[in-house]
């Protein structure tokens, strides 16, 4: 099965001899092995792909309303009997976005959802792996902590920097003098609306695990619960960029299975092939997001001309 290298060379090939331009090279690439992979499970596929990696501070490449236009149109004429495999590859987005297309997830396949992740789903895309009965990784995979953010700052950070100054003030009211140009950085209702987004992450992956991933197990509330305290320790995880990869996903409880111990060497082939087509779209062409599903029915976003 082709690597990167191999990719790239049949891209160029298909360009060359059918004097196609790069965007309709990869197109055709990409699409035939979409479709070889779904050959191979006879599952339903839905890559969601967003070029955060290549194409970094694009604002629209991240999980938002837009996207539920897209998966309604990945969707239609699929045969939902046959479930359906998630590819994700995103750097996070919307709680508000991904909640509302889990729930629209969910109505059209119920709980026969895998998430694959083949290289990264961090932030509200790790909200969406949990919310499929499970996660399949590679040994190079990760997905990431769920703490929100607001403003640009986290808002885990946010509440513990305002009860840690209450305390320090409260033991030496002097201390004021130090705390007040920090906290005057926020606005009046900001501590308010971080606890409300903090409580809106916990409780939503909460209840996507307790009743998708952990689904008829006695202890459901408390793997959920025990997952998701892992997922958003601020102080654990240390940033929200943090990398984490499958062991500790498997450690704390997150129903994962790895591809190379799982699967034939086939899949895991097909897989990575499928996953070097959407990069080398997303890096050898203006797309920023990519929607698509083994039929070839695509939603792609690409950036305009002077667009940044």
């Amino acid at each position: 099965m082709p690597n990167w290298n191999d990719v790239l060379s049949e891209i160029g090939q298909y360009k060359q001899e059918s004097i196609q331009n790069a965007n309709q090279s990869v197109d055709i690439v990409r699409r035939k092995y979409l479709k070889l992979l779904f050959e191979e499970t006879d599952r339903n596929i839905i890559a969601y792909y967003s070029g955060f990696l290549s194409k970094p501070n694009i604002e629209q490449s991240q999980i938002s309303d837009e996207d539920k236009n897209a998966f309604m149109m990945a969707i239609h004429k699929l045969d939902r009997t046959k479930g359906l495999d998630l590819i994700i590859h995103t750097e996070g987005g919307s709680i508000a976005a991904t909640e509302s297309i889990v729930d629209y997830l969910h109505r059209m396949f119920g709980k026969d959802i895998r998430a694959i992740v083949p290289q990264i789903a961090m932030s509200a895309g790790t909200m969406l792996a949990c919310s499929c009965k499970e996660i399949l990784m590679a040994k190079h995979s990760n997905i990431g902590p769920i703490d929100p953010w607001l403003r640009g700052v986290p808002a885990q950070g946010v509440k513990g920097e305002f009860k840690r100054a209450f305390e320090e003030i409260k033991a030496d009211p002097a201390k004021l003098a130090v705390w007040q140009p920090i906290l005057s950085k926020y606005h009046p209702t900001f501590l308010s609306q971080c606890e409300n987004a903090i409580e809106w992450a916990h409780s939503f992956v909460k209840k996507q695990l307790t009743e998708i991933m952990f689904s008829g197990k006695e202890n459901a509330v408390l793997l959920a619960t025990n997952a998701v305290n892992a997922l958003s320790n601020y102080n654990e995880n240390k940033s929200h960029g943090r990398h984490i990869h499958f062991d500790e996903a498997y450690g704390i409880g997150l129903n994962v299975k790895l591809i190379e111990n799982e699967f034939g060497d086939k899949y895991q082939d097909l897989l990575l092939t499928v996953h070097h087509c959407f990069m080398h779209s997303l890096t050898n062409t203006p797309s920023y997001k990519m929607i698509e599903n083994h039929n070839g029915v695509a939603f792609v976003k690409q950036l305009v001309t002077g667009q940044a």
